[in-house]
């Protein structure tokens, strides 16, 4: 089955001071099972990694190899219909939630498609038990 994967497990993958053996678990189960993620995700991960390439906390080296093991994954984008459905939708998940609109899209999709979620974010984990939507472990 797959996961809705955050952009904190992403990081994870790409930063080695963040990793993690719960990252390194999600990574594995992507490997065999594929990811969906909000379509959000891949700016989150770029700005996340210009961030740490601006901080020196990674190399151009090390996201070129960052790009190319996320190449090898599968990861279905899910697109929303218009961006009147993002502020709508995001603003209604935001408030059902208590989270931020970007946090609140990823619990949403994970709700929607009745799957678990992976997130090292406290918040998004304690909102998404809350409505009764797995967490990965």
């Amino acid at each position: 089955m797959a996961l809705v994967v955050d952009a904190s497990i992403a990081l994870a993958w790409a930063l080695p001071d963040e990793s993690s053996s719960y990252a390194d678990s999600v990574l594995a189960l992507v490997e065999r099972e594929g990811m969906r993620v909000p379509g959000l995700w891949a700016r989150e991960v770029a700005n996340r990694l210009v961030v740490a390439y601006l901080r020196k906390r990674i190399t151009s080296a090390d996201e070129s190899a960052f790009l190319t093991a996320l190449s090898q994954l599968s990861i279905d984008v899910q697109e929303p219909a218009s961006a009147l459905t993002v502020i709508r939708d995001g603003t209604a998940a935001a408030m059902r939630y208590g989270l931020t609109a970007y946090d609140a899209a990823y619990v949403d999709l994970a709700s929607r498609e009745k799957l678990p979620l992976a997130t090292l974010d406290n918040d998004m984990r304690k909102a998404a038990e809350q409505a009764g939507i797995a967490i990965f472990r």
